[in-house]
C-alpha cells in the first residue's frame, strides 16, 4: 500500500499547465499537486517523505535515459553504459528495492587524473559506477527544485535555462555601464574542499527526511580509489559525481545573496565568479567580505589569482573570455585547447584523406567559434592559419618532404585546397554573422 501511495503515475507526462521556470523538472517526481506547494511554501519550510520518490521506478528509468544519454566512462566495476543497457530493467528494480530497504550502498569512486588547458598540471576528476549514477540523478531529480527556488538570479553554473553566455552577457553589459572595477576571485580547491558537515547543514535547512540525507552522506564519504592508493575523503564533493553541481551551488549560495544584499554586482559561474564595481573603494570592501566570508565557511582564496582588476587599464578573464580595454577574446587557455582537440586529428602520421580529416575537425571549430564568436575579429585569422598550418604539414609528409609546413607549401596548397574539401574557416564564420547582424 505505501508503495501504491507514494509512487508517481506512469503516464504522468512533460504536457502540464505549469509555469515556464519549472518546465524542466522531471514530471515523474514533480507533480502539479508538489509545485503548487513548492510554489506557496511549506510548513516549517523544510520537507518530508521524499525518499520514496527517489527509488519509485519511473524516477529510476527518467535517470537512466539521462545517464545513457550522457554516455561516460565505467567505474570501478567495470560496467558500461552499454553493458547496463543489457539487463537495465533488472538493475534498476534491484537498485529500487535496495533504496526502498536502506540497503544501498554506493561503490567506491574512481579517480582519474585530466589534462589542465595552458597547464602541465592534472585535474582529478571522480568516476562513480553507472548505478550510482543512475541514483544520484533520481536524487536530483527530487531534490533539485527545492534549493533552484532559493538561488540567485546572477548564479548561472549548472542550472535549468542558464548558461556560460548568459554569465558572460551580464559581465559584459556591466563593463558597458562603467562597472570597471573588477574583483577576480578563484577559490582555491574548491570541489575538494568544501566542509562536509557544513554543507549537509545547509542542506538541512530544507530537506528533513533522514534516508535522503543518509544517502547524501553516503555519497559525500564514499572511498575514491586512485591507481596507487585508496582513501575516504573528509572534505569535499568529487568533480564528475552527478549530484556535485548542485551541493557546490547549495554552498555559494549564501555568498551570492550576501552580495546582492550588499548591492554588489557578483556573477557567478560554479566556483567561478566576479564582482563588479564602479570605483576602486568599492571593489576593496567587496573582496574584503569576500575573504571574511570565504575564511568562515571553510573555503580559500587563491592568494595570487584573487585580485582587483581596472579593466580600462588591465585584463581579467571569465569562463574562458579575456576581457581587454572593452574588447573581449579568447583567453590563452581557451586557444591552447582548442588547438590541442584539432591535434589529435590532425598528427602528420593521419592515414586519412584531407577531406575526411577536414569534416572531423569541423565539429571542433564550428563549436569553437560557437562559443567565441562574440570576440574581437582579429581572434579568428591566426587560428584559421595554424589549422590550415597542419594540414598543409600532413600534405607535406605524404610528399615525402621533412619538417612541418613552410611558405612553400602555403603556394603549393593555397586556401582553396582546403575549402573545396569543406574547410570550415573561423573568419568566414564571423564574416557571415557580422553581415547578418546589420
Amino acid at each position: 500500500m505505501e508503495e501504491q501511495r507514494s509512487s508517481v503515475p506512469e503516464t504522468a507526462t512533460q504536457e502540464r499547465n505549469i509555469p515556464s521556470r519549472w518546465d524542466w523538472v522531471e514530471p515523474l517526481v514533480w507533480t502539479d499537486k508538489m509545485l503548487a506547494a513548492l510554489e506557496r511554501g511549506v510548513k516549517g519550510g523544510k520537507w518530508f517523505s521524499l525518499i520514496d520518490k527517489v527509488w519509485s521506478i519511473p524516477n529510476l528509468q527518467s535517470a537512466w535515459k539521462k545517464v545513457a544519454s550522457n554516455r561516460g566512462s565505467a567505474g570501478i566495476d567495470n560496467v558500461s553504459i552499454k553493458h547496463y543497457r543489457r539487463h537495465a530493467e533488472q538493475r534498476l528494480n534491484r537498485t529500487s528495492e535496495l533504496l526502498k530497504h536502506d540497503k544501498y550502498q554506493p561503490a567506491g569512486v574512481k579517480r582519474v587524473w585530466i589534462d589542465k588547458a595552458g597547464s602541465k598540471e592534472k585535474r582529478p576528476l571522480g568516476i562513480p559506477t553507472v548505478t550510482d549514477r543512475v541514483v544520484q540523478t533520481a536524487l536530483r531529480n527530487v531534490i533539485e527544485p527545492i534549493f533552484e527556488l532559493e538561488f540567485s538570479e546572477y548564479s548561472y553554473g549548472f542550472r535549468p535555462h542558464r548558461s556560460c553566455k548568459d554569465a558572460l552577457r551580464r559581465v559584459d553589459g556591466l563593463l558597458k555601464i562603467g562597472y570597471k572595477y573588477v574583483v577576480d576571485a578563484d577559490l582555491k580547491g574548491y570541489f575538494d574542499s568544501i566542509p562536509q558537515d557544513r554543507l549537509m547543514k545547509l542542506v538541512e535547512e530544507k530537506i528533513a527526511d533522514s534516508r535522503v540525507l543518509d544517502l547524501l552522506n553516503k555519497y559525500l564519504s564514499q572511498k575514491v580509489i586512485d591507481t596507487a592508493a585508496s582513501w575516504i575523503p573528509e572534505t569535499g564533493t568529487p568533480q564528475g559525481a552527478v549530484i556535485s553541481p548542485l551541493l557546490a551551488n547549495i554552498y555559494l549560495n549564501p555568498l551570492d545573496w550576501k552580495m546582492a544584499v550588499s548591492d554588489f554586482a557578483m556573477t557567478r559561474y560554479a566556483d567561478d565568479f566576479v564582482v563588479m564595481c564602479k570605483t576602486q573603494a568599492e571593489a576593496e570592501i567587496a573582496l574584503e567580505m569576500i575573504k571574511e566570508w570565504t575564511e568562515s565557511v571553510g573555503l580559500t582564496l587563491h592568494p595570487t589569482k584573487t585580485k582587483i582588476v581596472n579593466a580600462d587599464e588591465d585584463i581579467f578573464e571569465f569562463l574562458g573570455y579575456k576581457f581587454k580595454q572593452g574588447m573581449k577574446f579568447p583567453s590563452d587557455k581557451s586557444i591552447t585547447k582548442f588547438r590541442d582537440n584539432i591535434r589529435k586529428q590532425t598528427r602528420r602520421t593521419n592515414a586519412h584523406s584531407l577531406r575526411t580529416i577536414i569534416e572531423r575537425i569541423k565539429p571542433i571549430q564550428r563549436g569553437w567559434f560557437e562559443y567565441f564568436k562574440h570576440c574581437h575579429k582579429c581572434s579568428f585569422p591566426e587560428q584559421d592559419s595554424w589549422v590550415r598550418r597542419r594540414l598543409r604539414s600532413i600534405l607535406k609528409k605524404r610528399k615525402k618532404r621533412r619538417g612541418i609546413a613552410t611558405n612553400m607549401e602555403n603556394f603549393r596548397y593555397p586556401n582553396k585546397t582546403f575549402d573545396n574539401c569543406g574547410f570550415f574557416s573561423l573568419v568566414r564564420a564571423h564574416s557571415e554573422l557580422c553581415r547578418s547582424l546589420k
